[in-house]
């Protein structure tokens, strides 16, 4: 199945579900994942992606999960269809929970921070506790505590045995003004009986199917459908720009070793400048 976001409404409800399977794979074969910390990883990423098609094309969202559990603090930076995100300490692996990967111990507990760069305006940052540190019940959480937004999100990673990334997805519900009482009732009902997201995919549910099961007696109504992927922002061009923004003292600091090589957390690539490089610089700005 190709990674795709479906976007549908039932009677008053917006709803959102995606499959990203394979670019959680990419994040895992990356960042070099354990287990657990793809599992993290991917519900994060799966869900800045979900948030992300509430705003605008051209608008961004970075959702950082900041606990003091062994992970370390999880990013996600998703625009559009794409997204990017890591995790602090990948090679993390701690024994099963209920037979399941123990997402909320690897996260521990701390604070879920949500940025959404809009496309006017300045950037609005929200943050509230982490529930549990499962991800999906952190967003839902934050939600209806920072941004008065009453939804119910849910993700799911299964990981094989041999490590690799056999399921990713989830979806997003969220009510509308006009949506009425007893549809609502009928929603949370069908959510309380659904099986997990990664049981729906590996069952073959694709996030039309996903959408149509969840609103299940109801009229439901396909919108559009999108392709994912993972996509970093980062450049040569880019990383030299930001170094030609450093004050003069700390260019001529990097200039001294021969050369300076700046990493980038989200793609894992490094970019290598040489003294003279950095020195071009430090002229530039002086002239």
């Amino acid at each position: 199945m190709k990674d795709i976001l479906v976007k549908g409404t039932i009677e008053g409800v917006r709803v959102y579900a995606l499959s990203t399977t394979n670019l959680v794979e990419k994040l895992n074969r990356i960042h070099k994942c354990s287990p657990l910390a793809i599992a993290a990883l991917g519900r994060t990423v799966t869900g800045a992606l979900l948030l992300a098609a509430t705003m605008k094309e051209q608008e961004c969202i970075t959702v950082q999960i900041k606990g003091d559990g062994p992970l370390g603090t999880i990013v996600a930076e998703a625009q559009g269809n794409f997204v990017r995100g890591y995790v602090q300490h990948p090679e993390v692996m701690l024994p099963p929970k209920n037979g399941k990967l123990d997402v909320g111990g690897g996260v521990g507990q701390g604070q879920i921070l949500v940025t959404r760069y809009l496309a006017q305006g300045e950037p609005f940052t929200g943050m509230c506790e982490l529930v549990n540190g499962e991800i999906a019940t952190d967003l839902t959480q934050y939600l209806y505590q920072s941004e008065q937004t009453p939804a119910s999100v849910a993700l799911g990673v299964l990981v094989g045995k041999d490590c690799t990334v056999q399921e990713a997805g989830g979806y997003f519900v969220q009510a509308m003004p006009d949506a009425k009482e007893e549809v609502l009732a009928q929603l949370e009902n069908n959510v309380l009986t659904l099986p997990y997201v990664s049981e729906l995919l590996q069952a073959g549910y694709t996030p039309e199917d996903m959408i149509k099961k969840i609103g299940a007696g109801l009229e439901v109504n396909i919108k559009e459908s999108n392709y994912l992927g993972v996509k970093c922002r980062c450049s040569r061009e880019k990383v030299l720009h930001t170094l030609a923004a450093l004050q003069d003292k700390d260019l001529q600091e990097l200039s001294q070793d021969a050369v300076t090589e700046v990493h980038c957390q989200f793609c894992n690539k490094s970019y290598k400048f040489t003294n003279t490089e950095l020195q071009v610089l430090r002229d530039k700005k002086s002239t």
